[in-house]
């Protein structure tokens, strides 16, 4: 049963990337997928916040959340070949700002998404 809800919050998380994905942005550096993985890195913050904190999240219902959407929605392996290409095509600055950038963003989303968690008890 836990396949189920992890399919369909993959589902869910892989057509809501696809949606951000069509907001028209031309830049050098990966604007869309950078922002896209600051927002998962809320949301799973956020998710892993509220299940510590309040045990009426199921098990069911954090596989849908934290494993199906967040890892449907997030886009680390789209990161990683985003920042290989910057590399290949000697666009070094921009691509270890991108690198660090994410890194380190990421990082501090989960952090924000704990605290907002902790606001929402």
């Amino acid at each position: 049963m836990g396949f189920l809800f992890v399919a369909l919050g993959g589902a869910a998380g892989a057509a809501g990337r696809y949606a951000i994905s069509l907001i028209p942005c031309k830049t050098t550096f990966p604007t869309l997928t950078f922002i896209t993985n600051i927002i998962g890195a809320i949301l799973i913050g956020f998710i892993v916040g509220i299940a510590e904190s309040k045990n009426n999240l199921s098990p069911n219902a954090v596989l849908f959340l934290k494993t199906g959407l967040c890892g449907g929605f997030t886009t680390f392996s789209t990161f990683s070949l985003e920042t290989f290409n910057l590399f290949q095509n000697k666009d070094y600055a921009v691509g270890g700002i991108y690198a660090a950038l994410s890194v380190v963003c990421c990082v501090f989303g989960i952090f924000c998404g704990r605290r907002l968690a902790a606001l929402a008890k």
